[in-house]
Protein backbone atom coordinates (compact mmCIF):
# COMPACT_ATOMS: atom_id res chain seq x y z
CA UNK A 1 0.00 0.00 0.00
CA UNK A 2 1.09 3.54 -0.65
CA UNK A 3 1.70 5.46 2.50
CA UNK A 4 -0.19 8.69 3.16
CA UNK A 5 3.00 10.71 2.82
CA UNK A 6 3.63 9.25 -0.60
CA UNK A 7 0.04 9.94 -1.60
CA UNK A 8 0.48 13.58 -0.60
CA UNK A 9 3.69 13.89 -2.62
CA UNK A 10 2.02 12.34 -5.68
CA UNK A 11 -1.00 14.67 -5.37
CA UNK A 12 1.24 17.75 -5.14
CA UNK A 13 3.25 16.61 -8.14
CA UNK A 14 0.06 16.14 -10.19
CA UNK A 15 -1.23 19.56 -9.10
CA UNK A 16 1.95 21.37 -10.06
CA UNK A 17 2.05 19.58 -13.38
CA UNK A 18 -1.55 20.55 -14.24
CA UNK A 19 -1.40 24.18 -12.98
CA UNK A 20 0.68 25.59 -15.86
CA UNK A 21 -2.00 24.46 -18.33
CA UNK A 22 -5.09 25.32 -16.26
CA UNK A 23 -4.13 28.88 -15.28
CA UNK A 24 -3.45 30.15 -18.83
CA UNK A 25 -6.77 28.64 -19.93
CA UNK A 26 -8.63 30.47 -17.15
CA UNK A 27 -6.80 33.71 -17.98
CA UNK A 28 -7.75 33.28 -21.62
CA UNK A 29 -11.40 32.72 -20.74
CA UNK A 30 -11.42 35.69 -18.34
CA UNK A 31 -9.64 37.87 -20.87
CA UNK A 32 -12.11 36.88 -23.56
CA UNK A 33 -15.08 37.73 -21.33
CA UNK A 34 -13.52 41.06 -20.37
CA UNK A 35 -12.79 41.86 -24.00
CA UNK A 36 -16.39 40.97 -24.90
CA UNK A 37 -17.74 43.20 -22.12
CA UNK A 38 -15.39 46.03 -23.09
CA UNK A 39 -16.48 45.65 -26.69
CA UNK A 40 -20.13 45.88 -25.69
CA UNK A 41 -19.48 48.97 -23.56
CA UNK A 42 -17.45 50.54 -26.34
CA UNK A 43 -20.24 49.82 -28.81
CA UNK A 44 -22.77 51.36 -26.45
CA UNK A 45 -20.64 54.48 -26.03
CA UNK A 46 -19.83 54.77 -29.73
CA UNK A 47 -23.41 55.80 -30.57
CA UNK A 48 -23.83 59.30 -31.88
CA UNK A 49 -26.32 61.79 -30.45
CA UNK A 50 -28.47 61.32 -33.54
CA UNK A 51 -28.58 57.57 -33.03
CA UNK A 52 -29.37 57.95 -29.34
CA UNK A 53 -32.22 60.35 -30.03
CA UNK A 54 -33.50 58.05 -32.76
CA UNK A 55 -33.89 55.33 -30.16
CA UNK A 56 -36.51 57.46 -28.41
CA UNK A 57 -39.04 56.68 -31.10
CA UNK A 58 -41.56 58.88 -32.87
CA UNK A 59 -42.31 60.87 -29.71
CA UNK A 60 -38.94 62.60 -30.14
CA UNK A 61 -40.36 64.64 -33.04
CA UNK A 62 -42.84 66.68 -30.95
CA UNK A 63 -40.26 66.91 -28.16
CA UNK A 64 -37.79 68.39 -30.65
CA UNK A 65 -40.32 70.94 -31.89
CA UNK A 66 -41.26 71.95 -28.35
CA UNK A 67 -37.60 72.29 -27.37
CA UNK A 68 -36.98 74.69 -30.28
CA UNK A 69 -39.95 76.80 -29.19
CA UNK A 70 -38.60 76.80 -25.63
CA UNK A 71 -35.13 78.00 -26.66
CA UNK A 72 -36.69 80.72 -28.83
CA UNK A 73 -38.77 82.01 -25.91
CA UNK A 74 -35.80 81.92 -23.56
CA UNK A 75 -33.65 83.87 -26.02
CA UNK A 76 -36.43 86.39 -26.55
CA UNK A 77 -36.90 86.82 -22.82
CA UNK A 78 -33.20 87.35 -22.18
CA UNK A 79 -33.26 90.23 -24.67
CA UNK A 80 -36.65 91.82 -23.94
CA UNK A 81 -37.04 91.48 -20.18
CA UNK A 82 -33.99 93.41 -19.11
CA UNK A 83 -34.96 96.21 -16.75
CA UNK A 84 -32.84 98.69 -18.68
CA UNK A 85 -34.73 97.85 -21.86
CA UNK A 86 -38.22 98.04 -20.37
CA UNK A 87 -37.47 101.25 -18.47
CA UNK A 88 -34.52 102.87 -20.30
CA UNK A 89 -32.63 105.57 -18.43
CA UNK A 90 -32.56 107.82 -21.51
CA UNK A 91 -36.37 107.94 -21.53
CA UNK A 92 -36.51 108.57 -17.78
CA UNK A 93 -34.11 111.52 -17.97
CA UNK A 94 -35.73 112.95 -21.11
CA UNK A 95 -39.23 112.87 -19.59
CA UNK A 96 -37.97 114.35 -16.33
CA UNK A 97 -36.58 117.27 -18.30
CA UNK A 98 -39.85 117.80 -20.21
CA UNK A 99 -41.96 117.57 -17.04
CA UNK A 100 -39.73 119.93 -15.08
CA UNK A 101 -40.13 122.59 -17.78
CA UNK A 102 -43.87 122.00 -18.24
CA UNK A 103 -43.39 120.82 -21.82
CA UNK A 104 -46.10 118.19 -21.72
CA UNK A 105 -46.79 118.36 -25.46
CA UNK A 106 -43.14 117.52 -26.14
CA UNK A 107 -43.29 114.75 -23.51
CA UNK A 108 -46.37 113.22 -25.18
CA UNK A 109 -44.69 113.42 -28.59
CA UNK A 110 -41.56 111.76 -27.17
CA UNK A 111 -43.62 108.91 -25.68
CA UNK A 112 -45.52 108.44 -28.91
CA UNK A 113 -42.34 108.25 -30.96
CA UNK A 114 -40.44 106.06 -28.45
CA UNK A 115 -43.26 103.75 -27.49
CA UNK A 116 -42.45 101.02 -25.00
CA UNK A 117 -43.27 99.55 -21.62
CA UNK A 118 -42.49 102.74 -19.66
CA UNK A 119 -43.35 105.43 -22.19
CA UNK A 120 -46.75 103.91 -22.98
CA UNK A 121 -47.75 104.28 -19.33
CA UNK A 122 -46.63 107.92 -19.25
CA UNK A 123 -48.47 108.63 -22.49
CA UNK A 124 -51.66 107.13 -21.06
CA UNK A 125 -51.38 109.50 -18.11
CA UNK A 126 -50.72 112.56 -20.28
CA UNK A 127 -53.65 111.81 -22.58
CA UNK A 128 -56.00 111.68 -19.54
CA UNK A 129 -54.44 114.39 -17.41
CA UNK A 130 -57.15 116.94 -18.22
CA UNK A 131 -59.84 114.73 -16.67
CA UNK A 132 -58.47 114.88 -13.16
CA UNK A 133 -56.06 112.99 -10.93
CA UNK A 134 -58.23 109.94 -10.33
CA UNK A 135 -58.92 109.23 -14.01
CA UNK A 136 -55.32 109.94 -14.94
CA UNK A 137 -53.95 107.48 -12.38
CA UNK A 138 -56.55 104.87 -13.35
CA UNK A 139 -55.56 105.20 -17.01
CA UNK A 140 -51.89 104.63 -16.14
CA UNK A 141 -52.73 101.64 -13.93
CA UNK A 142 -54.82 100.08 -16.70
CA UNK A 143 -52.08 100.64 -19.27
CA UNK A 144 -49.43 99.13 -16.98
CA UNK A 145 -51.63 96.12 -16.19
CA UNK A 146 -52.21 95.56 -19.89
CA UNK A 147 -48.47 95.72 -20.63
CA UNK A 148 -47.65 93.30 -17.80
CA UNK A 149 -50.37 90.92 -18.96
CA UNK A 150 -49.01 91.00 -22.51
CA UNK A 151 -45.49 90.14 -21.35
CA UNK A 152 -46.66 87.46 -18.92
CA UNK A 153 -48.86 85.79 -21.53
CA UNK A 154 -45.96 85.40 -23.93
CA UNK A 155 -43.78 83.64 -21.39
CA UNK A 156 -46.58 81.61 -19.83
CA UNK A 157 -45.94 79.18 -22.69
CA UNK A 158 -42.71 78.22 -20.91
CA UNK A 159 -44.80 77.03 -18.00
CA UNK A 160 -47.01 75.11 -20.41
CA UNK A 161 -43.95 73.50 -22.00
CA UNK A 162 -42.68 72.50 -18.57
CA UNK A 163 -45.96 70.72 -17.89
CA UNK A 164 -46.46 69.11 -21.31
CA UNK A 165 -42.98 67.75 -22.07
CA UNK A 166 -42.86 65.26 -19.16
CA UNK A 167 -46.24 64.01 -20.36
CA UNK A 168 -44.81 63.54 -23.84
CA UNK A 169 -41.88 61.68 -22.33
CA UNK A 170 -44.30 59.53 -20.39
CA UNK A 171 -46.14 58.78 -23.62
CA UNK A 172 -42.85 57.64 -25.11
CA UNK A 173 -42.35 55.49 -22.01
CA UNK A 174 -45.72 53.79 -22.51
CA UNK A 175 -45.06 53.19 -26.20
CA UNK A 176 -41.61 51.82 -25.45
CA UNK A 177 -42.91 49.48 -22.78
CA UNK A 178 -45.57 48.23 -25.18
CA UNK A 179 -42.83 47.40 -27.70
CA UNK A 180 -40.73 45.83 -24.95
CA UNK A 181 -43.47 43.48 -23.80
CA UNK A 182 -44.41 42.71 -27.40
CA UNK A 183 -40.79 41.74 -28.04
CA UNK A 184 -40.72 39.70 -24.85
CA UNK A 185 -43.86 37.85 -25.89
CA UNK A 186 -42.45 37.10 -29.34
CA UNK A 187 -38.88 36.07 -28.46
CA UNK A 188 -39.34 34.87 -24.90
CA UNK A 189 -37.15 35.55 -21.91
CA UNK A 190 -34.15 33.87 -23.54
CA UNK A 191 -33.12 37.04 -25.44
CA UNK A 192 -32.69 39.81 -22.84
CA UNK A 193 -30.68 42.07 -25.19
CA UNK A 194 -33.74 42.86 -27.30
CA UNK A 195 -35.76 43.66 -24.21
CA UNK A 196 -32.95 45.89 -22.92
CA UNK A 197 -32.93 47.80 -26.21
CA UNK A 198 -36.65 48.54 -25.94
CA UNK A 199 -36.22 49.68 -22.34
CA UNK A 200 -33.38 51.93 -23.52
CA UNK A 201 -35.80 53.66 -25.88
CA UNK A 202 -38.13 54.22 -22.93
CA UNK A 203 -35.38 55.90 -20.93
CA UNK A 204 -34.33 58.16 -23.83
CA UNK A 205 -37.86 59.54 -24.28
CA UNK A 206 -38.38 60.08 -20.56
CA UNK A 207 -35.00 61.75 -20.07
CA UNK A 208 -35.57 64.05 -23.05
CA UNK A 209 -38.91 65.18 -21.66
CA UNK A 210 -37.28 66.05 -18.33
CA UNK A 211 -34.33 67.80 -19.99
CA UNK A 212 -36.77 70.10 -21.80
CA UNK A 213 -39.09 70.65 -18.83
CA UNK A 214 -36.43 71.66 -16.28
CA UNK A 215 -35.00 74.69 -18.16
CA UNK A 216 -38.51 75.71 -19.25
CA UNK A 217 -39.76 75.86 -15.66
CA UNK A 218 -36.58 77.61 -14.51
CA UNK A 219 -36.78 80.27 -17.22
CA UNK A 220 -40.49 80.85 -16.57
CA UNK A 221 -40.04 81.65 -12.89
CA UNK A 222 -36.93 83.74 -13.51
CA UNK A 223 -38.74 85.78 -16.18
CA UNK A 224 -41.78 86.19 -13.97
CA UNK A 225 -39.58 87.70 -11.26
CA UNK A 226 -37.96 89.98 -13.82
CA UNK A 227 -41.37 91.24 -14.96
CA UNK A 228 -42.39 91.92 -11.34
CA UNK A 229 -39.16 93.80 -10.72
CA UNK A 230 -39.52 95.85 -13.91
CA UNK A 231 -43.15 96.68 -13.04
CA UNK A 232 -42.17 98.00 -9.62
CA UNK A 233 -39.30 99.97 -11.17
CA UNK A 234 -41.67 101.49 -13.75
CA UNK A 235 -44.23 102.43 -11.10
CA UNK A 236 -41.57 104.25 -9.07
CA UNK A 237 -40.48 106.39 -12.02
CA UNK A 238 -44.02 107.14 -13.17
CA UNK A 239 -45.02 108.18 -9.64
CA UNK A 240 -41.96 110.45 -9.47
CA UNK A 241 -42.92 112.13 -12.75
CA UNK A 242 -46.53 112.85 -11.77
CA UNK A 243 -45.81 113.75 -8.15
CA UNK A 244 -46.98 117.32 -7.50
CA UNK A 245 -48.80 117.56 -10.83
CA UNK A 246 -51.13 120.64 -10.83
CA UNK A 247 -54.23 118.80 -11.97
CA UNK A 248 -56.50 121.74 -11.06
CA UNK A 249 -54.71 123.95 -13.58
CA UNK A 250 -54.88 121.37 -16.33
CA UNK A 251 -58.61 120.65 -16.37
CA UNK A 252 -59.86 120.12 -19.91
CA UNK A 253 -56.36 119.93 -21.42
CA UNK A 254 -55.43 117.08 -23.71
CA UNK A 255 -51.92 116.02 -24.70
CA UNK A 256 -51.30 113.64 -27.55
CA UNK A 257 -52.34 113.18 -31.14
CA UNK A 258 -54.87 110.40 -30.71
CA UNK A 259 -58.26 111.45 -32.11
CA UNK A 260 -61.12 112.26 -29.73
CA UNK A 261 -64.48 111.02 -30.94
CA UNK A 262 -66.65 111.93 -27.97
CA UNK A 263 -68.67 115.17 -28.27
CA UNK A 264 -71.60 116.87 -26.61
CA UNK A 265 -74.99 115.25 -27.14
CA UNK A 266 -76.78 116.40 -30.28
CA UNK A 267 -79.72 117.84 -28.27
CA UNK A 268 -77.35 119.98 -26.25
CA UNK A 269 -75.73 121.30 -29.40
CA UNK A 270 -79.13 122.24 -30.87
CA UNK A 271 -80.02 124.24 -27.77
Amino acid sequence: MIKPACQLVIALAIAFSIAPTVLPAQEAIGGASQNTLAGEVKAAHSKTIKETLKEGGIIMIPLGVVSMVMFSLIGYGLVILRKQRLVPETSVYALRDYFSHGEYDAAAAYCKFNNGFFTDVVYAGLSSIGQGKEICERAMEDCLAKAVSSLSTRFYYLNLIGVVTPMLGLTGTVLGMMRAFSTLGASGIGDPSTLAGAIGEVLVATATGLFVAIPAFTAYYVFRNWITEATSYCEDHVSALFRGMPYHAMTGLYYGDDPLFAALPALTQDQ
